[in-house]
């Protein structure tokens, strides 16, 4: 039987990236993979509003003659 990665889903709000490893765990605490405490949540960074692309609104008016 071929082995094959466990795939795991971790929200956002509880993603931490270690700063020593560069590893994401769901520990704010301590990192899963070195148990280093330099751990930096990622929603803050990566749980952006998604940006409105600005609508032209165009006036029609009555022509001006000279």
């Amino acid at each position: 039987m071929p082995l094959t990665p466990m795939l795991q889903h971790i929200p956002l709000t509880s993603a931490y990236l270690c700063q020593d490893c560069n590893c994401v765990g769901n520990c704010s605490v301590r990192c899963p993979a070195c148990a280093s405490q330099v751990l930096m949540g990622l929603a803050g960074i990566l749980d952006r509003e998604v940006e409105q692309i600005p609508q032209r609104h165009y006036a029609y008016g009555p022509a001006l003659v000279a």
